[in-house]
């Protein structure tokens, strides 16, 4: 600190800190990457606080084991033996208790373990011990991992002013961190569920990300296995709703390039005038608003996976280019002539009929075979209704989760009403159905009349021509008898102990509303 005047070095300090946490907040809204996001938040830290490593470590819950996920200042080489069990190590410790801490010289301190194999050789080289920095990445009261920082050691050197730093940034990346923590979880959770599902054959191969047993899908689960450890472009058709992005993401999960980015532009989405900025990038002043050059979702998925849906609506103008991307391999940013190598493997979607927008000349033909290499159709969920259960089941307790609920069961007059629907939206109906039965739900059952409007029928929702009072007990009457039935398994006189009426009344009931008892026997 400079002894003429403290005040004013402290106050460049400030400025200095001030400044950091403003580039690291532009950097953490740019439309990029995860670690594209945050490998510039370590450069910026390393520059302003003369720091000669920065790394984040990621903390696997299921294996409670930490591991370096991104770095500063370290080669690969090196932040792949940067793994400790949870409470080995400074780092360790730090996840472990959610505290930071302060390692002053690091080769007095024997719970410092350099895994990396890095401060050995840094202190020779600069004749200095070195400070380790380490501070919890939290959200809310967990810890999900570690922010740590190396620096030459010097007396004069306020390190608590640094570790307050370093949690004000921690605080700022956390959310970031957490996104990039699960879906590390989840890639590696569908890679090892995949790897124990190929030792059964392709006939028994199905992916977890997808829900359904019907015979429909297993030829679309199938396809998925014979297409995915190729690099072949794929098409997938549907009607809109029946989970055309999830079958992308099956492909893409067991593919080589699993661990890769996997980037979706859905082209309906964009405004015409933007799709090809959006694809390709383009550089700073090549139109009005482009104020820096931005990387487009191609270069983004570099080495990964491009989920191209509803491709039906993508404009003529940018067919040509992404034919010529597809054939070549390479493309250019908008406003600039230097050529891209496209390293990418192109999944496509559409839910429309593109043989009919060839014939009225809104689709390129040869596009069409281009992206048509490998045909995937998934079939409505009207045609695979055996899978309906299954789906009302995942989306009740997901949606139960959601809304912190408790639901037990869907009542027999319910899975009625869902299997004899013909759902011209398809899953993505089903589950706003479900979701929206659940939150009416008050007694931890999904019952009929929690069901939208548009799935009742006369009987089933009081509206057939007679009596409003005798049409609502007819309904609850209906119900009540099905569930006991189901319970008892067709038995009649259980069924009947369990309403608490005699077994000649349930008969009688049973034969008013036509319910059939053999359907409930085993």
């Amino acid at each position: 600190m400079n002894p003429q005047n403290p005040n004013l070095e402290a106050m460049q300090q400030k400025i200095r800190e001030l400044q950091l946490l403003y580039d690291i907040s532009c950097a953490l809204n740019r439309n990029l990457r995860l670690e594209e996001l945050l490998q510039p938040v370590l450069k910026q830290m390393a520059a302003h606080m003369d720091l000669l490593r920065g790394t984040i470590t990621i903390l696997n819950r299921e294996a409670n084991e930490l591991e370096i996920d991104l770095s500063y200042g370290l080669s690969s080489e090196e932040q792949s033996r940067g793994r400790y069990r949870l409470g080995e190590g400074v780092t360790g410790q730090v996840v472990a208790s959610g505290t930071p801490a302060i390692v002053k010289k690091v080769s007095e301190e024997p719970l410092f373990l350099d895994r990396t194999r890095t401060r050995q050789r840094e202190r020779h080289r600069h004749a200095q011990d070195l400070s380790f920095i380490c501070v919890p990445i939290r959200i809310g009261t967990q810890t999900i991992g570690a922010l740590s920082a190396d620096r030459l050691f010097g007396e004069d050197v306020a390190l608590e002013e640094l570790v307050r730093l370093l949690t004000i940034i921690s605080s700022m990346i956390a959310h970031t961190v957490e996104i990039r923590r699960e879906a590390r979880e989840k890639e590696k959770a569908l890679r090892d569920e995949q790897a124990r599902l190929r030792l059964d054959g392709l006939d028994r191969f199905k992916p977890v990300n997808i829900i359904g047993n019907s015979h429909a899908m297993a030829q679309v689960y199938r396809l998925i296995s014979q297409v995915a450890p190729s690099r072949a472009t794929v098409l997938i058709r549907g009607e809109s709703g029946v989970g055309k992005e999830l079958v992308a993401e099956a492909i893409h999960a067991n593919s080589p390039c699993a661990g890769k980015p996997f980037i979706k532009v859905n082209m309906a989405a964009l405004p015409e005038n933007l799709i090809e900025s959006e694809l390709f990038g383009h550089e700073r002043g090549a139109f009005t608003g482009a104020i820096a050059d931005r990387k487009g979702r191609f270069e983004l998925a570099a080495g990964g996976t491009l989920f191209l849906d509803e491709i039906g609506d993508l404009p003529p103008a940018v067919q040509v280019k992404l034919l010529r991307v597809l054939q070549e391999k390479t493309f250019e940013r908008v406003g600039s002539n230097t050529p891209i190598q496209a390293e990418v493997r192109v999944l496509t979607a559409t839910n429309r009929n593109l043989e009919a927008l060839i014939e009225k000349e809104r689709f390129r033909a040869d596009l069409y075979y281009r992206i048509n290499v490998f045909p995937i159709f998934i079939p409505p969920l009207r045609e695979r209704k055996t899978d309906i259960t299954l789906l009302a089941d995942y989306f009740a307790e997901r949606a139960a989760r959601k809304y912190n609920k408790q639901i037990h069961r869907i009542t027999t007059p319910a899975i009625d009403m869902l299997m004899s629907y013909h759902w011209p939206g398809n899953v993505r109906e089903l589950e706003n159905c479900i979701e929206r039965a659940v939150l009416l739900s008050h007694d931890r059952v999904i019952h009929s009349h929690h069901l939208p409007p548009s799935l009742q029928t006369a009987e089933s929702s009081g509206t057939a021509p007679q009596g409003v009072l005798e049409a609502a007990v007819k309904t609850v009457e209906y119900e009540l008898i099905a569930d006991a039935l189901k319970a008892a398994q067709g038995n009649r006189a259980a069924a009947a102990r369990l309403l608490g009426i005699s077994e000649r009344l349930i008969g009688l009931r049973i034969r008013k509303h036509g319910i059939s008892v053999e359907r409930f026997k085993n």
